[in-house]
């Protein structure tokens, strides 16, 4: 009977049922709060915290290259500028690869439409009346905008925003570059400032061991991915310009950028080589050949090469990443979505040494060892 009188609504019982649900709606509250805050202030302060965000992941994957030579007696000066000279390099290289030809495909926006619509309208006749009711609805509303408006669409062009956005992006680029420059230069006097603060020997020898955990895992999985995507980007430019298709370098530099999103990465890019092999060819089988050999590539690459040389430790759950890349996608743009998987990685390296945080760091990981 004792266990039927524990369960009996009584005024005692009613009133800890209360003071449980009082004490936890506050807090859930202040969480909920204090996420929300966390969110506008990652929005509005985009522009900031974006290349200290760059530069601190960035310095992360360097540090054990650049500890590496310091106990070879290199100064941590010049391996920081040996670093910052290869990436500028390697930033150039890319730049001119794609420049020219995406300024050529950029000016010939309308005619591509035009031609991409005629191929396609053969092919379906439902598409070519969406195509069609699309170009009704856009005459119905520019006939129907003010005067103004007008002058400021016409403004606001693409070539328009391009100026506008290339002088920040290089500012932005300059920022994170000098930046990881001091940081990387700086060699482990960040680190050891930030353990003094520690108040016991524990929490300093914990600390020391995430933060150089972090930096060989996330060193490791970036490098290992950037060596799988420029060897990707060649092997489709070398099987584009074999099957014909223009500029199959842009193709190959598109791919190894894009590969660093995963899922949504590949289809951009798979996406753009078949808009192109549609125009530039008489019919559509050429485009369908394209997309096959796309999937063919990125299959081989997703599902064999790379989970063989990440490992098992560092794979991650798809759901997780695939809301993460969307999240940081909408937040920051491009740049989160090239953010997402490696601050994923940090986080969920991070709880591995914390108990308290195994369940997050559970539902992070994609292993499946019990």
């Amino acid at each position: 009977m004792d266990h039927l009188r524990h369960g009996e609504r009584t005024p005692e019982n009613e009133a800890k049922a209360m003071s449980a649900f009082g004490t936890v709606l506050p807090r859930w509250t202040a969480i909920g709060l204090f996420i929300y805050a966390s969110i506008l202030f990652l929005s509005f302060a985009r522009e900031f915290l974006v290349p200290i965000v760059l530069s601190f992941l960035l310095a992360l994957v360097f540090s054990p290259i650049r500890r590496f030579l310091d106990e070879r007696g290199v100064p941590s000066v010049a391996t920081s500028l040996i670093i910052i000279g290869a990436l500028i390099a390697a930033l150039a290289i890319i730049l001119g690869a794609i420049i020219v030809p995406v300024s050529g495909y950029v000016e010939s926006l309308p005619r591509i439409e035009q031609a991409i619509q005629e191929k396609l309208a053969g092919m379906s006749q439902a598409l070519s009346g969406l195509f069609e009711a699309s170009r009704r609805l856009t005459d119905f509303l520019r006939s129907h905008a003010a005067n103004v408006q007008q002058v400021e669409l016409r403004g606001n062009g693409l070539i328009t925003s391009a100026a506008l956005f290339v002088p920040a992006l290089i500012a932005q680029t300059l920022f994170t570059l000098v930046l990881l420059l001091f940081l990387l230069a700086s060699g482990d006097i960040l680190h050891e400032r930030l353990v003094e603060i520690l108040p016991t020997v524990q929490d300093k020898n914990r600390a020391v061991e995430i933060s150089h955990d972090i930096e060989r895992k996330l060193s490791r999985y970036l490098l290992t991915i950037t060596t799988i995507n420029v060897c990707l980007g060649g092997v489709v430019a070398a099987l584009l310009w074999l099957s014909g298709m223009p500029n199959p370098l842009l193709f190959g530099v598109l791919a190894f950028i894009c590969n660093f999103v995963p899922y949504l990465g590949p289809l951009v890019s798979m996406t753009a080589a078949c808009a192109v092999a549609l125009i530039s060819s008489s019919g559509v089988g050429f485009a369908v050949a394209i997309a096959s050999l796309y999937l063919l590539v990125m299959t081989i690459e997703g599902q064999i090469i790379t989970p063989y040389f990440i490992g098992r430790r560092l794979r991650l759950n798809t759901v997780v990443v695939f809301v993460a890349i969307s999240f940081w996608a909408w937040l920051w743009s491009i740049v989160g979505m090239l953010v997402a998987v490696p601050l994923l990685v940090t986080v969920s390296v991070f709880c591995e040494h914390v108990e308290s945080l195994r369940g997050l760091g559970n539902l992070l990981s994609a292993r499946n060892d019990r």
